[in-house]
């Protein structure tokens, strides 16, 4: 085991999740560099509706947007698993009490098809394994809209997101308190959807996290 441990380093060297560079020998998911000067996100409070809270583990710009893109378009779903570490850190510190019920904004049948993965519900299982719960399936999308990073305007990526999810049927909310994850916040109008139809269907709490989000 040793051995093929070694072999895989030598054959594919770790690199750093964010900027591509090899890593040194004691580092790991992260080049020193990068540990210092991604842009972290602070903790505020959330002024979206639906939404009780909203933590990121890092500003969406720079070697962080690049990592992101690569991750959701460029199948590098080895991403998963070091973004959920950074996310349940984030997510130890900023909600210690915990959630009831861990579950993700899912995409579309045909967008998950054409990818060939739901890369928010493996970044789920990644910060599951982290915090030692098991995601749930709370919800599904019922319309392929266009893709909100296609739209810039604010109201307009509202109204995209408007009626596309629906509960999964036989699945309950009720009194409980939800954790939420995305990948990417921008305007928080995809979110504050999902949390729409988790509040109205008797969530007591909605706390949406993700790994990076925009400045504004």
């Amino acid at each position: 085991m040793r051995f093929y441990h070694w072999l895989t380093r030598l054959l594919f060297p770790p690199k750093c999740v964010l900027c591509g560079k090899l890593l040194e020998k004691e580092e790991s998911d992260l080049c020193r560099q990068c540990r210092v000067e991604a842009p972290e996100y602070p903790n505020r409070k959330s002024t979206l509706q639906f939404l009780d809270s909203f933590a990121a583990v890092w500003y969406y710009e720079g070697y962080v947007r690049k990592s992101l893109l690569r991750y959701k378009f460029h199948n590098a779903r080895s991403f998963a698993s070091v973004y959920g570490r950074f996310l349940a850190m984030k997510l130890l510190k900023t909600h210690p009490e915990g959630f009831d019920v861990l579950t993700w904004v899912p995409v579309s049948r045909l967008r998950k098809v054409r990818r060939g993965y739901d890369q928010v519900e493996l970044l789920a299982r990644a910060v599951g394994a982290e915090l030692g719960m098991e995601p749930v399936r709370l919800l599904k999308k019922i319309r392929h809209n266009r893709p909100q990073s296609g739209i810039s305007d604010a109201a307009q990526r509202r109204a995209n997101v408007l009626g596309v999810y629906k509960m999964v049927s036989g699945q309950e909310v009720a009194g409980k308190r939800v954790l939420l994850l995305d990948d990417i916040l921008t305007t928080g109008a995809t979110a504050g959807e999902a949390a729409r139809i988790l509040r109205t269907a008797g969530a007591k709490e909605v706390h949406c996290a993700a790994v990076a989000a925009a400045r504004k």
